[in-house]
């Protein structure tokens, strides 16, 4: 295992992000920045992810010094109205019919604050999804095996939401799931943490 330079906090409550965390093999705690990510009037998605992510580390900088603090945050856009959290099962539901049939993109913002120094690094990674025609049925059974209320655009690709789509592509399929491990690999080896 790397010797980390300083403590790595991942700024989520997200099992799913702390579960692809892990999967770099390093000593990292988790904290909620419990923050407002309503978006602005007219904000375009990608400064959305990008503000989110920024604010979540930001967030938690001043009672953890000496730390390299991760914020994530994903959504996507459809004929121009961003797709959070659904947080319910009839939003979900909602959701999941508005993306039946569609090819969609989603964003997922990163930044890796170094409170130390205060240097941030921060991107955006996209990844395209074609979603299978859903048929209500099916989406009953896939939200009720899955309850995927928590999650952007109301599927979780590690679980059973795999079988929703038709194909994907982009250039980490972790970025999908909330958390784009090959630019945190980046951001991490810009700060000294060599992986592997």
């Amino acid at each position: 295992m790397p010797d980390l330079p300083r403590r790595l906090l991942l700024a989520s409550s997200s099992p799913a992000r702390r579960q692809l965390l892990e999967r770099l093999q390093l000593p990292f705690l988790c904290v909620s920045p419990d923050i407002d990510e309503t978006p602005l009037a007219g904000e375009p998605i990608s400064n959305l992810v990008s503000r989110l992510s920024k604010a979540k580390a930001c967030t938690l900088a001043a009672r953890h010094p000496d730390t390299l603090i991760i914020g994530s945050d994903q959504a996507l856009s459809l004929d121009g109205e961003i797709l959070g959290k659904p947080g319910s099962h009839e939003r979900a539901r909602q959701q999941l019919q508005k993306l039946s049939g569609r090819d969609v993109t989603f964003h997922t913002g990163l930044c890796l604050l170094n409170t130390a120094t205060d240097h941030c690094q921060l991107t955006t990674e996209t990844f395209n999804v074609s979603f299978r025609t859903l048929s209500p049925a099916a989406i009953e059974r896939y939200l009720l095996a899955d309850h995927p209320y928590e999650c952007a655009g109301s599927f979780k690709s590690e679980g059973l939401g795999i079988a929703l789509f038709k194909r994907f592509d982009g250039r980490d399929p972790n970025s999908l799931i909330g958390l784009p491990l090959m630019a945190l690999v980046d951001f991490l080896q810009t700060e000294g943490v060599m992986l592997p």
